[in-house]
């Protein structure tokens, strides 16, 4: 697959060997390493307002396509794409990029990584900046047992569990999917509440069709996500859902055990994220579990896709963040 053409002046693309994986990364900028780590179903393309942003604030901005997506790929199995890998895979494209230290900018599924990278080798990580999804300890009861105890069966993760439903669902029409998904998360939706996929229905019919798109939402923005998904499609991206008990079984030793190393976190006060982990009392929460926490602010009016919704308050967040560590 050639290398995209859609990128904003200054981004650069290439692959990097990462323990025999081809990993895809977009990069701007020399200076201290951030790493930029997208979420579900996105890939590099997602961070294309903080590339450039933090290539001029004098740092080396690299967004890959994680294990699964895109232009990266990687195995068919579901039990390749555990925490450890995921985070794994972030330490070696560290080293491949022959740094020592980085920080870590993770949305969606991308701040779990990142926040466990940080948990996992906070010899390596220099701070965390969590989009969306906050800091959560690992429990002692696997985490498929608790969704489906308080949300039910139907609940959107227990939902992408079936082997081929989602996946199958979700190619159909990609560019619909994406459509549907980008803007019914959005902070410009109307619809809101826990994500349960009705009986007998889809992930999809939580999704609304639009009348039109938000104003940070183009055209060519949903071309660039279809284009970037063409091959890869959506199974392997789906198994990272799937193998999140077995990351869990995994990860035993480090139960309720906090991240030490600086962090901030931004997400929007109407991310369905947020709503359904405690609401404006999330960033109270994340404070206990997270002692060296910097900055922990909700967005008004931001939805989900907060550093596409919001990419000049972001921006401003993480440089300041990133100066902030000196």
């Amino acid at each position: 697959m050639p290398l995209p053409e859609n990128s904003a002046k200054g981004v650069t693309h290439r692959f990097v060997d990462v323990g025999g994986l081809a990993v895809h990364v977009a990069e701007a900028g020399t200076g201290p390493l951030v790493l930029l780590l997208h979420g579900f179903p996105e890939c590099w393309y997602s961070w294309r307002h903080q590339l450039t942003a933090l290539a001029e604030a004098g740092y080396h901005a690299v967004a890959p396509d994680q294990r699964g997506y895109g232009r990266t790929g990687g195995p068919a199995e579901p039990g390749q794409y555990t925490m450890l890998h995921l985070a794994g895979d972030v330490i070696g494209l560290m080293d491949a990029l022959g740094e020592d230290r980085a920080v870590l900018a993770g949305h969606d599924w991308g701040a779990p990584v990142a926040w466990n990278t940080a948990l996992l080798r906070p010899d390596r990580i220099s701070g965390v900046i969590g989009l969306s999804v906050p800091y959560t300890p690992r429990g002692t009861t696997p985490p498929l047992e608790v969704l489906r105890a308080v949300f039910g069966d139907g609940f959107y993760i227990c939902y992408f569990q079936q082997p081929g439903v989602a996946d199958a669902e979700l190619s159909r029409d990609p560019r619909a999917t994406f459509r549907r998904l980008l803007t019914s998360a959005g902070g410009d939706a109307t619809e809101g509440g826990v994500p349960v996929v009705p009986a007998g229905g889809g992930f999809l019919d939580l999704c609304p069709e639009p009348d039109a798109l938000p104003g940070w939402l183009t055209e060519r923005d949903l071309d660039v996500f279809v284009e970037e998904f063409a091959e890869g499609g959506f199974t392997r991206p789906l198994n990272w859902y799937r193998a999140m008990d077995l990351s869990w079984e995994l990860t035993a030793a480090w139960t309720h055990a906090p991240i030490t190393v600086p962090a901030a976190y931004l997400a929007g006060d109407r991310d369905v994220a947020v709503s359904f982990l405690g609401g404006a009392a999330v960033t109270d929460q994340l404070r206990g579990v997270v002692p060296g926490l910097r900055e922990a602010r909700l967005l008004p009016g931001c939805g989900h896709w907060t550093q596409q919704e919001r990419p000049d308050e972001v921006n401003e967040a993480m440089i300041s963040f990133l100066a902030g560590l000196g």
